[in-house]
């Protein structure tokens, strides 16, 4: 597959972690690899770690000109000098979101496996929306987005396209065809070498 071709990288954060151990391990990552956005997406809701969190993800992202948004939490996003946001809740929140951020701010929005809650997210303003799980996972519903859906897509959407959740060797061959973006998280991060566990998941494409 020609480079131009090829779906670019969006790395998720894991949903805890250390930030002084966390931090050199991204900046490894981002190194290693030309990663197009970040998004930090934690589980913990309490603002002061969130916030020592994204102070210390936005010192290495901005640094090597790689967005950073924030999963959720869009009242911190202009306080933390973030890039945008990651709505959870489909297309629901994504008119607000652009309203409170203006023009210039990422906005995207998680919309399952959905393609009604895709194209809705786009008229109301979304720049990406992303689709998952791709592969086998216990987590939310369980209801897959199949290749179909990304094929779909990117036949008659011009929207960004993100796939997510679950991704292996397998997935990755299969959709990098037909997404603008892979997004991995855990499948990179359970490993000791993320940044080697991300090169033999880009190898599959």
């Amino acid at each position: 597959m020609a480079e131009a071709e090829r779906p670019q990288i969006y790395l998720v954060t894991p949903p805890a972690f250390e930030t002084e151990a966390f931090a050199p391990r991204l900046a490894a990552v981002l190194d290693a690899h030309d990663v197009a956005c970040v998004r930090l997406a934690l589980a913990s809701t309490d603002e002061d770690s969130v916030a020592r969190a994204a102070d210390a993800c936005r010192e290495v992202t901005h640094a090597r000109d790689v967005a950073l948004v924030i999963e959720r939490h869009l009242g911190l996003v202009e306080r933390l000098g973030l890039d945008g946001v990651h709505l959870s809740d489909g297309a629901r929140s994504v008119r607000a979101a652009r309203k409170a951020l203006g023009p210039e701010a990422i906005v995207g929005a998680f919309c399952g496996a959905s393609r009604h809650d895709g194209m809705t997210a786009g008229e109301a303003g979304a720049d990406y929306v992303s689709f998952g799980p791709v592969g086998a996972t216990a987590l939310g519903s369980g209801e897959r987005a199949e290749g179909a859906l990304f094929e779909w897509w990117s036949q008659m959407i011009e929207l960004p396209v993100v796939a997510e959740g679950a991704l292996d060797a397998g997935t990755v061959a299969s959709l990098a065809p037909v997404t603008d973006f892979l997004a991995f998280g855990e499948e990179i991060w359970r490993e000791d070498d993320a940044g080697a566990a991300l090169s033999r998941l880009l190898a599959a494409m």
